[in-house]
């Protein structure tokens, strides 16, 4: 079985078993209270009748905000520690790829854009699935300005995303795990700096 949790919009955690099949999801779609909801939602995904050992943590690892993502990464990190199970990282915007391809019958190339506030959207082009189901990335995620978002894709289907689904979050990483893949590494996508920098040494007073 597999918990998967993700902060990069509003706040999912969902559980699956080892076929893919769903058993609870758990979402609230405020994009500003992850710290605040986080937790009940897990209580609730957690508490799906027939559930049983989890094996595996999925993190959604965005792109996405730096304090609303770090939150839902620090949640599947501690849970999976607790546990002792590993962690999965899969980006987030696998996710809605998958939604999109296996849930709305997307064919062809099409954008995952997402909301990256100041103005900005992230954006990552896709092409269906391959060969062990996993959206197939033609363009990796950029940092695009809101108003040149359409020239930027030149005429590629467009898919604006508020909300992401727990469970196909979970199934891209299932599906990573039995075929062997890393789809991301450990460390978030957050696509620019955050604004929080750690201050610089104390000037020195002179005598």
């Amino acid at each position: 079985m597999i918990l998967a949790v993700d902060t990069s919009l509003g706040t999912a955690v969902a559980l699956i078993d080892d076929d893919g099949t769903r058993l609870s999801d758990a979402s609230a779609a405020d994009p500003l209270r992850h710290a605040e909801v986080i937790g009940e939602l897990l209580v609730r995904a957690l508490d799906a009748p027939g559930s049983g050992p989890i094996d595996h943590a999925v993190a959604g690892m965005g792109p996405g905000p730096f304090t609303g993502l770090r939150i839902g990464i620090a949640t599947a990190r501690t849970f999976a520690l607790g546990r002792g199970i590993p962690v999965v990282p899969v980006p987030s915007h696998f996710a809605a790829a998958l939604t999109a391809v296996e849930h709305h019958a997307v064919t062809g190339p099409f954008a995952i854009v997402t909301d990256a506030r100041r103005r900005e959207v992230a954006i990552t082009v896709f092409d269906g699935t391959d060969a062990d189901g996993i959206p197939h990335v033609i363009t990796d995620t950029v940092l695009v300005a809101r108003v040149d978002a359409d020239e930027h894709l030149q005429g590629i289907r467009r898919i604006d995303v508020e909300t992401l689904s727990g469970v196909d979050l979970a199934r891209v990483g299932a599906r990573a795990l039995a075929a062997g893949r890393t789809l991301a590494g450990t460390e978030p996508i957050y696509l620019r700096q955050p604004d929080v920098t750690v201050p610089g040494a104390p000037k020195k007073v002179g005598s």
